[in-house]
């Protein structure tokens, strides 16, 4: 009897998981339909995290990061601060001027290209880590961002994805670099390798579980929602980052349902023509994954 309990468990979870690929399948099949009808290149990364069910297209290859970099430099600026090497309630004066990682040459962001200007009114006022941390992410901005990157070092940034499993990440620079674009070196990153850092964070398995938490709340304060969230029920959270510049639209993040399930989506394009379309897809996209969910 206790044999037939066990073969019956064993037939019962390999049928499961012949359902679960044929519905991967058919679903990817839908996405790529979908993405097809955009001029652009795409790469997908999904992880149900009950499951372990995921989907992937393009997913290892090397995508401009745009702001979803942001991430890497928030988790950086929490392990630092978990090490004690400054509170997040320390205070920095804001400033608008950075060096070029090519020759150290200065440089400064304009406010036309950055969409959190309100932060261009505290320069020369102070703001504590946290705060500045919160804009990077919330309101992506660029600000923000540099004089957190020149607080931690890019290059530790990167170390620290190496250790949570992200290979091909690469965070060189903060933003507006101009000299560092025109030679090609730009923040890149992975479908794969967001959707590792996302799911250790929903795992809060990233600098601590307090941390995790607690960088998790910036996340879900997110304020553009055109992509992942945007046709998901109300109900439904989001702890997400996106980025997007010229051709470039990119959202990546944790979907929380409200019965208490959660998944990992990443969502990275370049080369888009259209990018509404684009950014349209990602939103329908993401309504289908969360369609395939609901049993």
């Amino acid at each position: 009897m206790k044999n037939f309990y066990f073969i019956t468990l064993f037939l019962g979870t390999i049928m499961q998981s012949m359902a679960q690929t044929g519905t991967s399948e058919q679903l990817k099949k839908t996405i790529e339909a979908k993405l097809s009808t955009v001029e652009g290149e795409f790469a997908l990364a999904f992880k149900d995290l009950q499951t372990g069910q995921t989907l992937f297209i393009n997913e290892k290859d090397n995508f401009h990061a745009a702001s979803t970099m942001k991430t890497p430099v928030m988790i950086e600026i929490f392990k630092q601060a978990r090490a004690g090497k400054f509170k997040l309630s320390d205070s920095i004066v804001v400033k608008n001027e950075f060096k070029s990682i090519v020759d150290s040459s200065p440089f400064s962001l304009d406010i036309t290209d950055d969409s959190a200007d309100e932060m261009y009114k505290k320069i020369g006022k102070k703001m504590t880590i946290y705060d500045l941390t919160y804009q990077m992410i919330i309101v992506s901005s660029n600000l923000a961002t540099n004089i957190l990157i020149d607080l931690v070092d890019a290059k530790k940034a990167n170390a620290t994805m190496r250790t949570l499993g992200a290979d091909d990440i690469q965070v060189l620079r903060g933003v507006e670099d101009s000299k560092a674009f025109k030679l090609g070196m730009n923040n890149t990153v992975t479908a794969y390798d967001l959707m590792t850092i996302f799911e250790k964070l929903a795992q809060k398995k990233v600098v601590s579980e307090q941390d995790s938490e607690d960088m998790i709340e910036i996340l879900l304060d997110q304020k553009f929602r055109e992509k992942i969230p945007a046709k998901l029920p109300k109900e439904v959270k989001v702890a997400h980052k996106t980025g997007s510049i010229t051709g470039v639209q990119n959202d990546s993040g944790i979907v929380y349902l409200p019965d208490g399930r959660k998944y990992v989506l990443v969502l990275l394009s370049r080369k888009l023509k259209d990018e509404k379309k684009g950014i349209d897809a990602f939103a329908d996209i993401s309504r289908m994954i969360y369609d395939s969910l609901q049993y």
